[in-house]
């Protein structure tokens, strides 16, 4: 499929989840959720796209842009490798969950390669045809019972122990201006996430707290 109809296809997928919850809002980040993550100091939403890193793993690239109309920024949220979680339950503060790139369908993955311009840990998109390794897993490490939508989180490697996190390091060319997202070994600030526009699917009965409007 030319790029052009994929993300028409994937703007017209969206905008069906977001007719079929209708009025339904609500505060928790469930699974199954489909949601932007914006970094907290840097102000720009966790990205990928069909560019390969040109070291390192070669693997698809992570980046950080600020649009937040970029349709290559929205991630499902789903259980860990080799686990089910169900559409609509909410995620407990030190889940494992995987974010799949709703674009490419590739996770958001590390490893010990080098980030390309930082030399940091690198971040990239894994996977063929929905399936991945162990390296997609992250711990959800927020304070309080569950994630909501208004919680700032940190995302923890599963395999490295390494946060997810920015550089503040921008690309030149073919992505020039985006920013460089790393896998750091201690958290600081810049490791802090916040989810943003997106498709929130509604808990299950008995995990309903409140109401919020959804936005894309």
């Amino acid at each position: 499929m030319k790029s052009e109809g994929r993300h028409g296809f994937i703007l017209f997928l969206v905008s069906c989840l977001s007719s079929a919850q209708g009025s339904i809002t609500v505060d928790d980040v469930t699974c199954g959720s489909v949601v932007k993550l914006m970094n907290i100091a840097y102000k720009s939403r966790l990205h990928s796209h069909d560019v390969k890193y040109g070291s390192g793993s070669g693997q698809q690239s992570v980046t950080g842009v600020e649009d937040q109309d970029d349709v290559n920024s929205h991630w499902a949220i789903m259980g860990p490798t080799g686990k089910h979680c169900e559409r609509g339950e909410p995620l407990e503060c030190g889940t494992r969950l995987r974010l799949q790139h709703l674009t490419t369908k590739k996770f958001l993955h590390s490893h010990h390669f080098s980030s390309p311009l930082s030399r940091n840990q690198e971040i990239s998109a894994f996977g063929n045809k929905g399936e991945g390794d162990s390296g997609d897993n992250w711990e959800l490490v927020c304070s309080g019972d569950e994630w909501r939508r208004g919680d700032s989180v940190m995302l923890r490697h599963v395999d490295t122990g390494a946060y997810l996190s920015m550089s503040g390091h921008s690309f030149g060319r073919p992505i020039a201006g985006q920013m460089e997202v790393v896998g750091m070994s201690s958290p600081d600030t810049t490791c802090k996430w916040r989810v943003q526009e997106g498709v929130y699917i509604k808990p299950s009965s008995g995990h309903q707290h409140g109401t919020r409007h959804d936005e894309l």
